[in-house]
């Protein structure tokens, strides 16, 4: 009663950009294997497994053809898609499983056609007698001969949405959707938040540029010191030519702006060249004049 319910499912044509994905799909999980396979290797002499490549290679697509074309009807790339090969011999529209024959076909014409090809070639490689060349000339004509059709059979499916492959084409095998499709609810919630960031990070990125930082950070720092009043005498004077305001350090070529403190000419000259509107960040005196200091102070007198 099963077998006679699936053999009467409808057949549900499948897009052309389904087929196509599942094809890349079967090639991304091939090359995951063979990496999965060689890094189990990686601790051997190197080119272990040079001369057994292509036998290694076939052994491994048989395994995986046996558990899903031959037990499933399906390669793993469209059992993600949901989708099935059906046997397009068959005279009914209802999906038909494939035969024993064209599943044993499709092994010879994909397994066995990527083995003959690669071994063929290191063959010939090897052994370049005059004998063999008429052989090899046949072979490589063979070969570009099934490229070529293959580029035909391409294009063909690209107007009528069948047959994605040519083996597909010669064994009358059909991809279709293995359950009727339902309708698909996408979620935009993850779209909006990265549009939404990637509006607010170009924001800002216009934005930046605009924004004094130097500024901000002098005007706080301003903030959390104290104001200091202005020196009455030269030993006060003396006192704050200690430091550079805006550094820290002992003034290098100490310079005044018209406050009573002092900075690095360097430091001083380097902010009002980036800020034309520079403040002091101890008083908050604007930049009068930019002067060297006045007073003459000896290391001696400032560390005794």
């Amino acid at each position: 009663m099963a077998s006679s319910t699936g053999n009467e499912k409808s057949v549900n044509p499948v897009l052309r950009i389904s087929q196509l994905d599942a094809l890349e799909l079967n090639k991304a999980l091939e090359q995951l294997v063979w990496t999965q396979f060689t890094s189990c290797f990686s601790g051997f002499k190197p080119g272990v497994l040079a001369h057994l490549e292509p036998e290694i290679k076939a052994f491994l697509w048989l395994l995986l053809w046996r558990f899903t074309v031959y037990s499933k009807n399906a390669t793993v790339g469209q059992a993600i898609l949901n989708i099935q090969y059906k046997n397009n011999f068959s005279q009914t529209e209802k999906y038909q499983a494939l035969s024993k024959q064209q599943k044993l076909w499709y092994l010879v014409l994909t397994v066995g056609g990527r083995w003959l090809e690669e071994r063929c070639y290191d063959l010939f490689s090897s052994r370049p007698l005059q004998s063999l060349c008429k052989v090899k000339s046949l072979i490589s004509f063979a070969t570009g001969l099934v490229k070529l059709c293959g580029l035909l059979n391409f294009l063909v499916f690209l107007q009528q949405g069948r047959f994605a492959t040519l083996t597909e084409r010669i064994l009358g095998i059909r991809a279709v959707f293995g359950r009727p499709q339902g309708i698909r609810q996408l979620g935009f919630d993850y779209m909006n938040r990265e549009l939404l960031w990637h509006g607010f990070a170009e924001f800002l990125i216009y934005l930046l540029p605009f924004i004094n930082l130097q500024k901000i950070k002098l005007k706080i720092s301003s903030w959390c010191l104290p104001v200091a009043g202005l020196p009455s005498s030269d030993q006060a004077a003396a006192a704050r030519c200690k430091e550079c305001s805006l550094c820290g350090e002992w003034p290098s070529l100490p310079h005044t702006i018209g406050c009573s403190h002092v900075f690095c000419y360097y430091c001083v000259k380097s902010n009002y060249l980036h800020d034309l509107d520079f403040t002091c960040p101890k008083c908050g005196s604007e930049v009068q004049s930019l002067q060297p200091l006045k007073y003459k102070i000896e290391m001696a007198e400032l560390h005794p």
